[in-house]
């Protein structure tokens, strides 16, 4: 069993990265709930204040849809090279591409490809920035390792993206391509072609996509230390037992693991996870998490996302999640995109707030989620 400080109220004192969850308890005191911000708090060793997180929240998100006209094309080939066992996507240009400085008539833009499912940095590609141009020139190869029985299961997903000077990305277009039902004996397949470019439409393909399943249970335990006369805060019990069938991403190799954070808090400090279990698509954790600190008004505004990570060299690729809440849209009278619990999430999270001290358990659906950003 791990224990943290509560994940919303904690704030990050260094730039590591925590995964291991951590073994210490801390003792928090409230404070007077100051008008515009979250509560603020101080641990008894040290008294070190803790700031809200607030101010934070809103743009923890990266990439803007729909702010910008889709118009425009691109053209590129894809080719598979079985010697060296590649998947090649030949950039050439781009015309006509919606202007992100409407004064000036210009965009600043560049093209990034994904194989679905798979959306995370090892399967990311992408081109150089072309400045201040509507029709970039790029002539580019982005190459993929990968066995062709595999990619015959993916999907090539290439949009385009305008770059502003903040190092912003604002969403310009895209394209997707089914590789299943590619005919990669027809060489004309291997020719340049220019394809339209459409709104965004991945988020609502890779929802319907089976992203596997979570067993867990929940558990509120209002007065961990009964007796205590001073006013004592509450705790939340995550019991992280088992997932099944789960997304493979690498043929026949997986190695997952779950992360735990409670937002609104997206500090390093407030993350805990499980071991890594590898070679099996239904691991097993029976792992729990405690989180302390609540009240029974802050379970209305927090919110704890579960995530799925296959665990690869050096990097974690996502595979899913879960966010348990409220789904209220809401967190301390700030609007926030993560509180958008699903019907089975949201009817988890209430019979655990209505049903004290006891165990509440369930398998739920995983799903694509837009992970916060850990911030400092």
């Amino acid at each position: 069993m791990s224990k943290s400080v509560p994940a919303f109220l904690q704030d990050e004192s260094d730039d590591r990265e925590t995964d291991t969850a951590s073994e210490s308890s801390y003792q928090l005191s409230r404070h007077k709930k100051s008008p515009g911000s979250l509560t603020n708090l101080s641990s008894s060793s040290g008294m070190t204040s803790l700031s809200s997180v607030s101010g934070s929240v809103m743009s923890i998100y990266s990439g803007d849809f729909g702010n910008l006209e889709v118009k425009g094309h691109v053209q590129f080939a894809v080719d598979y090279v079985e010697s060296l066992k590649e998947l090649h996507v030949f950039v050439a240009q781009c015309k006509d591409l919606a202007a992100a400085d409407v004064k000036k008539q210009r965009s600043d833009p560049y093209v990034k490809t994904y194989l679905l499912p798979d959306k995370g940095k090892m399967g990311k590609r992408k081109t150089l920035v072309m400045k201040k141009t509507l029709n970039p020139v790029y002539n580019e190869i982005l190459r993929y390792k990968i066995e062709k029985q595999i990619l015959k299961t993916q999907k090539l997903n290439l949009s385009v993206w305008h770059r502003d000077t903040f190092k912003r990305n604002s969403f310009l277009g895209e394209v997707e391509l089914d590789l299943e039902a590619w005919d990669w004996d027809n060489k004309q397949n291997t020719q340049l072609r220019w394809y339209p470019l459409k709104r965004k439409t991945a988020p609502v393909a890779l929802e319907a996509e089976n992203r596997g399943e979570m067993k867990l249970a929940l558990q509120y335990v209002p007065e961990p230390t009964p007796g205590k006369k001073l006013h004592s805060t509450g705790e939340v019990h995550i019991w992280v037992k088992e997932c099944l069938e789960l997304p493979l991403l690498r043929g026949s190799h997986l190695n997952s693991f779950v992360r735990c954070t409670i937002l609104p808090d997206t500090s390093r400090k407030s993350r805990q996870k499980t071991r890594a279990v590898g070679k099996t698509t239904n691991p097993v954790f029976n792992h729990t998490m405690v989180y302390d600190g609540f009240r029974p008004e802050d379970l209305k505004e927090a919110c704890v996302e579960l995530t799925v990570w296959d665990h690869y060299k050096l990097t974690n690729q996502f595979l899913g999640g879960l966010r348990i809440g409220f789904g209220t849209g809401k967190s301390y009278g700030t609007e926030v995109d993560w509180m958008d619990s699903t019907s089975e999430e949201v009817a988890l999270w209430e019979k655990m707030v209505n049903s004290p001290n006891s165990w509440i358990e369930a398998t739920l659906p995983l799903r694509m989620l837009l992970i916060a950003k850990i911030s400092k």
